[in-house]
């Protein structure tokens, strides 16, 4: 009898005939399935690349958070161009024309794949941020860190995330460059002695730039030996491209040069050569160890300039082919691929931070146990939040994450630590309280229970063409800026979700005391902390307020002036125009002149009420994913004492034919409001399925 795996391994090799063996390795060995449990997993090896964003590899990719993202947030008035999203951004050269992201076409031009790189430091990447507003990013970044790749010059790296899981809401940990964010990736911050990290200044054993010797805190590698965790850095010195963060820190600098049998085995685990060739050895023999990173050379880093996506996909394509050689211990491996930072390349959505700091030192929204996320430098960018810096690209390879997912739970490097400590038990008090609240663990990237259930159908292409093709350029390419504005194009379809732990809601409340507006955050999550962005339409060039919710938190915040009420049913001299932005797709939009309707919304039930107290309203309900438009006719009705509705209507929005997805209007005599996101059941779902097309450059 042909079993299943049989089958699946004949319906592969005929739907794509010859490919690299490492790829129908990967594909066709089952997970060794023991408890059912994340204790299944006995290796995790870590691969960190080089300069890339999501939108830079991703954007145009079907059913992730791309392109064709519908609630992009809002970007501040040019003199010359109001009511823009942030997909049109000035140019740099010609700051009255706009330039959304630009395709780098391979196809007519091979040179683009080695594109030129762009500045990426702390001090341009806290410009191109611009503390939430992202409206100038050509400015610190170039017009050419607006350009994109698609699958067309990237198969390699599209078809590892069609046949595995790729996370669409991975942050970078620090708007930086590469040895910052590698330091986060290694031992859960940038600040400690002899700190913060903020540039590449200690990325070598030599290098002493300050004179005090290195970076003096506890990285998660010696947490490991400390526990009897067995781990490895494969590299090799001579060309690691300066990416070992470890030699910037003092035990393994001291290690360098010791005699001591502790501090030498230190050192041949951390900075001595130990290279693919032994990766493979060591799989091929059982021997790989429990906790394996892999620096990688400089043309197979990714990194612009220096190498490429064909080179990068090579690399890889290397990597995993050791990982494969011996099918027994693959059954039981994790391959984590992320990017340290975005280079200058641009990303749409914004990054979950901390509240930035007022010109009065007070926060511009809330968020508790974040004082370690704060700049504490004396240059202008001086209590500045260090991060979560843009988008990377991370990919989810195991046998325990087959089947093409998108995973969209909020991530950063110290996520990857995260993973480690769910695994082996082993704690980083380095990660901040607000880091570790709002980032999760990457276990909801992997089935764990069920993953020998998930077919497999992606297209593998090979690599090694590709990247000889690559290779012979030698040098570097600028691309050239587009003349006119033209939508980047996302491509159809949706693609299958993992679950996310996020339950939110945000709506206007009435104070019937004090008289006024405001809008309530509601995290309803059982574990994870979010943050919500909070957009004044009446005023962008205000940075965006930022609030971090607990679990279970609520909380309320008054816009005062533009939402205060003169009398009852009576507007304000000013209107108002908010825009809520959270994760999993959260979107509200509040806009008006009068006081208009309460409407909240918990899982499918939407309750309205008319709290004008003189005047019936009419309310349209318009439900953007096909839905019927409905009127209801509502009386005036006062709260109680206690502020709640006495009589309101409760609609029941039908999410079956959505997989979850809810996105509706109200409209009425003087308000608008738009309530879009994603109900969460536990369970993995399908990707929004109206996301998809050009990207929105207006508002």
């Amino acid at each position: 009898m042909t079993s299943r795996r049989q089958f699946l391994s004949a319906a592969l090799a005929a739907s794509l005939g010859a490919l690299p063996p490492a790829i129908a390795r990967a594909l066709d060995i089952p997970a060794r399935v023991r408890t059912g449990t994340i204790k299944d997993v006995e290796h995790v090896v870590i691969l960190m690349q080089e300069n890339r964003s999501f939108d830079h590899y991703f954007g145009t990719m079907n059913g992730v958070q791309g392109f064709g993202d519908r609630f992009a947030i809002p970007a501040p008035d040019t003199k010359t161009n109001k009511g823009r999203t942030v997909f049109a951004q000035p140019r740099e050269d010609k700051p009255e024309t706009l330039i959304a992201p630009f395709y780098l076409n391979t196809a007519e031009d091979f040179r683009l794949m080695r594109v030129e790189g762009t500045p990426h430091n702390m001090a341009n990447a806290q410009d191109a941020w611009d503390l939430g507003r992202m409206g100038r990013w050509p400015d610190a970044k170039h017009n050419h860190s607006m350009a994109y790749f698609s699958r067309v010059d990237m198969p390699f790296q599209y078809a590892l995330a069609e046949a595995f899981t790729l996370c669409d809401a991975y942050f970078c940990s620090m708007h930086s460059g590469t040895n910052p964010n590698r330091t986060f990736h290694w031992t859960g911050t940038n600040v400690g002695p002899n700190g913060p990290v903020t540039n590449n200044d200690y990325d070598n054993l030599g290098a002493d730039p300050k004179g005090h010797g290195g970076y003096d805190w506890t990285t998660y590698p010696e947490r490991l030996s400390a526990a009897g965790i067995n781990w490895q850095v494969y590299q090799d010195m001579k060309d690691n491209f300066t990416d070992n963060p470890l030699a910037g820190f003092k035990t393994y600098r001291a290690a360098d040069k010791a005699t001591s049998e502790k501090l030498m085995d230190l050192a041949r685990r951390s900075i001595r050569t130990r290279d693919l060739d032994k990766l493979k050895e060591d799989v091929l023999a059982n021997r790989l160890p429990q906790v394996s990173w892999i620096v990688g050379t400089a043309e197979g880093s990714e990194h612009p300039s220096t190498s490429s996506p064909a080179q990068g996909a090579d690399y890889t394509a290397r990597v995993l082919d050791a990982l494969t050689s011996n099918p027994e211990v693959w059954a039981k491996t994790v391959f984590l691929i992320n990017f340290d930072e975005n280079d200058g390349y641009f990303d749409h959505v914004p990054p979950p931070a901390p509240p930035s700091i007022g010109a009065d030192g007070k926060q511009l929204g809330f968020a508790e146990g974040a004082e370690a996320e704060y700049h504490q430098g004396d240059d202008k960018y001086g209590n500045r939040p260090y991060g979560l810096g843009p988008r990377v690209p991370m990919y989810a390879i195991s046998p325990w994450s087959k089947g093409g997912y998108v995973a969209s739970e909020v991530f950063d490097h110290t996520s990857v630590i995260r993973f480690l400590e769910r695994r082996f038990g082993v704690q980083e008090p380095n990660i901040s309280a607000w880091r570790r609240a709002v980032c999760g663990d990457l276990t909801s990237c992997f089935d764990f229970k069920t993953p020998n259930d998930q077919p497999f159908f992606a297209h593998i292409p090979k690599t090694a063409e590709l990247a000889e093709k690559a290779r012979k350029l030698g040098g570097e390419t600028k691309p050239r800026t587009p003349d006119t504005l033209v939508a980047p194009v996302q491509e159809k379809g949706q693609r299958p979700r993992r679950a996310t732990p996020y339950d939110l809601g945000a709506h206007l409340g009435w104070d019937h005391i004090e008289v006024f507006r405001y809008i309530q955050f509601d995290n309803r999550s059982s574990d994870r902390a979010t943050v919500f962005h909070l957009y004044n339409g009446l005023d962008l060039t205000q940075p965006p307020l930022r609030f971090t919710l607990a679990p279970g938190q609520s909380r309320n915040y008054a816009p005062v002036a533009d939402m205060k009420l003169k009398t009852y049913g009576e507007a304000a001299s000013k209107g108002y125009d908010w825009r809520v932005i959270g994760p999993n797709g959260f979107f509200r939009h509040f806009v008006g002149e009068v006081y208009e309707i309460d409407a909240w919304l918990k899982g499918a039930q939407l309750r309205l009420g008319n709290p004008s107290f003189k005047a019936p309203q009419k309310i349209t309900l318009t439900d953007h994913y096909g839905g019927r438009e409905q009127v209801f006719y509502m009386a005036p009705q006062p709260p109680h004492k206690d502020g709640h509705m006495t009589v309101y209507e409760t609609v029941t929005l039908d999410l079956g034919a959505t997989s979850g997805w809810y996105d509706v209007t109200l409209k009425g005599d003087g308000f608008h409001q738009r309530l879009a996101g994603h109900v969460e059941n536990g369970q993995p779902s399908l990707s929004d399925p109206l996301a998809f097309g050009p990207a929105p450059l207006k508002l």
